[in-house]
């Protein structure tokens, strides 16, 4: 099992920044892809980033390829989300997932979700 956390997650003005944090604890983090993904109120949980258990390999979905950055601290058991330049339309509720084999935009593929996180961008 992997038990996922996320933090970070707050009230910011269009245009602000915020940075998101995922701890992770339970098995060892390095051997774990792990990807971003947000839902909003209504809507279908979409993929947003994925980084390879290294950390060598980062993914991106189009609508915020050159606004968010994800990375990780493998010493620190943590993976990062980055959100620059936010957009009312990015506020939503932010998860994390975790998977040993997979490294996909499918939330499907992903075993394991932390909670998630709110993200409210204000106009």
């Amino acid at each position: 099992q992997v038990q996922l956390v996320e933090s970070g997650g707050g009230l910011v003005q269009a245009g602000g920044s915020l940075k998101l944090s995922c701890a992770a604890s339970g098995r060892p983090f390095s051997n774990y892809n792990m990807a971003w993904f947000r839902r909003a109120l209504g809507k279908e949980r979409d993929f947003l980033a994925a980084i390879n258990w290294s950390g060598g390999s980062t993914y991106y979905a189009d609508s915020v390829k050159g606004r968010f950055t994800i990375s990780r601290d493998n010493a620190k058991n943590t993976v990062y989300l980055q959100m620059n330049s936010l957009k009312p339309e990015d506020t939503a509720v932010y998860y994390c997932a975790a998977d040993r084999t997979f490294i996909t935009r499918s939330e499907g593929d992903y075993d394991y979700w932390g909670q998630g996180t709110q993200v409210t961008v204000s106009s």
